[in-house]
């Protein structure tokens, strides 16, 4: 792969130097070279909701048509529709590349029920706890709050 990475790059992707294992299964047919397949590899990111480090393994199918120079497929399609042999070589990174990317979630989660984090002070919801909660006062009675509050430390002023 790229030395840069593949994927959402600092949301989750493949890392800088990360390894694609390819099981591959080439076939000549009329029309040029089929590839058939699979490729695994691991991608790491950052939970969408919690912001913990996350790795997963991902794994997809492939199939490609690779056209030979002067075929009918290769007459009757645009360029950029069906790959092609160059030289007799098949450049199969892009198919491995746009075949990973696809298969990425576009919100990636370190568990299905993530809690995410506190609105009020940041903290990760599944650390806290259950009964983790702030005590907000609407701001329009909090001149109020002030007045009860200050009155109890003087109950004479009642």
């Amino acid at each position: 792969m790229p030395a840069e990475g593949v994927g959402l790059l600092g949301v989750i992707a493949v890392p800088a130097g990360g390894v694609v294992e390819l099981d591959l299964l080439l076939e000549s047919v009329v029309e040029g070279v089929l590839v058939t397949g699979t490729a695994a590899t691991v991608v790491e990111g950052e939970c969408s909701r919690c912001l913990e480090p996350l790795s997963a393994e991902v794994e997809v199918e492939l199939t490609e048509l690779y056209a030979y120079p002067d075929s009918t497929t290769d007459e009757t399609t645009e360029e950029d529709e069906v790959s092609r042999l160059q030289d007799d070589l098949i450049d199969l990174e892009p198919v491995v590349r746009d075949a990973i990317v696809l298969a990425l979630p576009q919100v990636p989660l370190c568990s299905p029920d993530c809690l995410g984090l506190c609105v009020d002070c940041g903290g990760r919801l599944a650390d806290l706890g259950p009964d983790h909660g702030h005590e907000t006062i609407d701001p329009r009675w909090a001149a109020l709050q002030e007045r009860f509050d200050g009155n109890r430390d003087n109950p004479e002023e009642n």
